[in-house]
């Protein structure tokens, strides 16, 4: 078996007194696109922040394709990296928010170049010839020289996926991508995505778009309260949930 690319054991997150993740026990396949939903509060989002090291677990353990995020161990304890150590692990996981979080000054062009330039040193040629064929995958070759402010907010979520990707990163994390959205702009960013799971992506989704879950995802994790309260193949967990809190909670949504 090969080595899963994200494994979550006992993984617990506290705000103050507040505890937002309970004890996550979740494995990640490669090349697998894996679903997180549940309701507001129920710490999917932090998860997500968790396994880049945005936010420092608590206590359990998290690895990327079979690396310890965060912390090197020595001697049975864990030792929490240094930030040029945490910002080589990041290099290689993809994140996109709810916001777009683009650089206003820059073109759509000059964001998803922006990081391959700085972090990996490519040249500008090379990295400039990359970016172009991304915004092209994303459907947006033409509106290269616009800043963030000429797009519409499908579009600028587009760019920021292609800037996401500009660094190839081996697994990519969405945070609610479609939530900032109008509806009719929603159906753009989701078939990028679709197209980025029939190329193989691995990729952590926290979601609302319960029709994408069910088409395109190969897992389902519902959680509630810092808990997974119920897990499976998307289709199962929504046409047959198990779990009253999961059976409440999608009466509600579909």
């Amino acid at each position: 078996m090969s080595t899963p690319m994200v494994t979550a054991e006992n993984v617990h997150k506290s705000f103050g007194h507040v505890e937002v993740l309970k004890g996550i026990d979740l494995e990640v396949r490669t090349g697998q696109v894996f679903c997180l939903l549940g309701p507001s509060g129920s710490g999917k989002s932090t998860f997500l922040r968790c396994i880049n090291h945005l936010e420092r677990i608590d206590a359990g353990r998290l690895s990327v394709d079979g690396q310890l995020v965060g912390y090197r161990e020595r001697a049975g304890k864990l030792y929490e990296r240094n930030e040029n150590e945490v910002a080589d692990q990041r290099r290689d996981i993809g994140m996109v928010f709810q916001r777009f979080n683009l650089f206003a000054h820059m073109t759509a062009l000059q964001n998803v170049m922006l990081a391959p330039m700085d972090v990996r040193r490519l040249p500008k040629a090379e990295v400039k010839e990359h970016a172009m064929r991304l915004l092209e995958r994303v459907g947006l070759a033409d509106q290269a020289q616009k800043y963030p402010s000429q797009l519409s907010g499908g579009q600028q979520q587009r760019v920021a996926i292609a800037r996401a990707l500009a660094m190839k990163p081996k697994l990519m994390l969405f945070d609610e991508p479609t939530s900032a959205l109008d509806p009719e702009l929603v159906g753009e960013v989701l078939d990028v995505m679709r197209d980025l799971a029939d190329s193989g992506m691995t990729m952590i989704v926290v979601t609302h778009e319960i029709a994408f879950a069910r088409e395109v995802g190969d897992h389902l994790v519902f959680m509630d309260s810092g808990v997974v309260v119920e897990q499976g193949a998307p289709r199962d967990v929504l046409t047959n949930p198990q779990h009253r809190r999961t059976q409440t909670f999608l009466s509600k949504v579909l």
